[in-house]
């Protein structure tokens, strides 16, 4: 076998093996997510996660959730920012309001690498919901509805997993259509 020959053998391998892990993987706002990646690696190529990545910008957040987690993030779409009341992510990205958006952030962020099986599972366990404790100190309450995971955050406001389980190397997202305030 010539070496161009290897060569290119290599090179097709090598795009059978992206093209196998982008197809894993669900695709999330018009761009494949690469279990290799980070969640702010990943999360940046989302056209359906433009605010959450300014607001994880924002807050200084975009370090962290690059670091070796695990992390579980229930991501907000641009959609769910968009119905909270008007102004409101604009106040939220002030300099000044930081502490306020770190706090909300920090309350879509577990600390484990949660895949939709064991959210399930835990649901089940529990009679049919499950406490979910965030980094940022809020307890989500997990229940299922229409078989899918739905969350409520500490003043009654829910959120659905869209789209479950996307692996990255430091976690999992979970795509969610609201946002989940704190109690404040």
């Amino acid at each position: 076998m010539t070496l161009t020959r290897i060569l290119s053998a290599t090179a097709l391998a090598g795009t059978f093996a992206m093209a196998a892990n982008a197809a894993e993987n669900p695709m999330v706002g018009g761009a494949a997510m690469y279990a290799d990646k980070t969640i702010v690696e990943n999360a940046v190529n989302s056209a359906d996660h433009t605010t959450l990545v300014a607001a994880v910008q924002a807050a200084g957040l975009a370090e962290t959730l690059s670091g070796a987690g695990p992390f579980t993030v229930f991501a907000p779409t641009n959609d769910a920012f968009a119905k909270l009341p008007a102004g409101t992510v604009d106040t939220l990205l002030k300099p000044e309001n930081k502490d306020q958006l770190t706090k909300i952030l920090t309350c879509h962020v577990v600390g484990a690498d949660a895949m939709s099986a064991a959210i399930d599972k835990m649901i089940t366990d529990d009679g049919g919901s499950h406490d979910v404790k965030t980094v940022g100190g809020c307890v989500l309450k997990a229940s299922k509805m229409d078989d899918k995971i739905v969350l409520t955050d500490e003043n009654g406001g829910t959120a659905t997993v869209t789209i479950a389980d996307v692996d990255q190397s430091n976690g999992v997202i979970h795509v969610i259509d609201g946002v989940l305030l704190p109690k404040m």
